[in-house]
């Protein structure tokens, strides 16, 4: 008595273009396989897609319908779904948009959860363009920007920009918490910080790669950046890492990566600066020790959003920094 048909998903090695067969045996299969594809019969074989099991007759019979099968011609190997992936990396180099595409086709109707995972990562990895600095090399990284950005540092300068002017902002706007008759020397500081951040540019050179020696301290010159983890810790515990020049959907990500003021700004180091100036008693204030914790790395961490802890960090000024000493001038007789 002959076995019932089974529908069976069947594809060659060279592509990624699925038929539906059906058979009640293997070597029925095996026959309208290689009528299909065009494979001739004798050294032809089938095995798993999933891990590149060959097929038996008994074997076969236990296969649940519609599964992923290969057909394989005279002298072609399969070894599971990383064949796919090797294939693609092969051919990487010179057809990247044609190796995301196709890791995308194979995507459709993929039932495997961690293979649909291992191919959308692939995806998104393979759609990176690294190197590429310019808006004409890399149109997609750009979409959503406004136009006057024509490279991926200078947008990313403005960012680092933004967030520093920002800070300033917040300097500045707690005057009205400032005694009053320590205003105008509250005010003074503002304005010596403000000058010293427009002459290095905001500290924009802190997310510039052209500027690997300004940026080494958080990145590579191709441009990595790693989560420096919460800020009582001493490593990110997910390593969390990211390359904003990699694609858009990187540049989008890292835009909610923060930097976390280790002694934090709003708690600590503003109101000990404003409380600095109001009990000086004719002392200088240190004001570019306040403007290190505010504006630069000594008091910074780039972190991951899942790891800003938005607690109370219980950490405080140095109170031998706040003020300095006054330099002397000493007549020569």
């Amino acid at each position: 008595m002959a076995e019932p048909l089974r529908p069976f998903r069947l594809r060659g090695y060279g592509g990624p273009q699925k038929f539906g067969v059906a058979a009640g045996s293997l070597r029925g299969l095996l026959r309208k396989g290689c009528r299909l594809l065009q494979l001739p019969l004798p050294g032809s074989r089938l095995c798993l897609y999933e891990d590149g099991t060959e097929l038996t007759e008994s074997f076969f019979l236990t296969l649940p319908p519609q599964t992923e099968l290969v057909l394989l011609g005279p002298g072609e190997s399969w070894r599971g779904c990383a064949s796919d992936i090797e294939r693609l990396l092969a051919a990487f180099c010179s057809q990247q948009d044609a190796v995301v595409e196709a890791a995308r086709r194979l995507l459709t109707d993929e039932r495997a959860p961690h293979r649909q995972k291992l191919l959308a990562d692939l995806i998104h990895n393979l759609s990176e363009n690294i190197l590429a600095e310019d808006k004409e090399d890399d149109k997609k990284w750009f979409e959503g920007l406004e136009p006057r950005f024509k490279n991926k540092s200078s947008y990313l300068r403005h960012s680092c920009e933004s967030r520093m002017r920002g800070y300033m902002r917040e300097v500045s706007g707690f005057i009205s918490n400032v005694h009053p008759a320590a205003r105008d020397a509250y005010r003074g500081i503002v304005d010596l910080m403000a000058d010293k951040l427009k002459s290095v540019k905001y500290n924009g050179c802190y997310f510039d790669r052209r500027e690997e020696e300004e940026a080494a301290r958080l990145c590579t010159a191709e441009g990595w950046f790693s989560c420096q983890g919460p800020f009582d810790k001493d490593d990110c515990p997910c390593k969390h890492s990211i390359n904003p020049y990699s694609n858009r959907e990187s540049r989008i990500l890292f835009s909610t990566w923060n930097l976390d003021h280790i002694i934090e700004k709003k708690r600590a180091v503003v109101p000990e600066l404003a409380e600095a100036v109001k009990t000086r008693d004719g002392r200088e204030v240190n004001w570019e020790y306040f403007y290190q914790l505010l504006f630069t790395l000594d008091n910074l961490k780039l972190v991951h959003i899942a790891c800003h802890k938005k607690t109370n960090h219980n950490l405080s000024c140095d109170k031998t920094r706040i003020y300095r000493k006054r330099k002397q001038t000493h007549e020569i007789s």
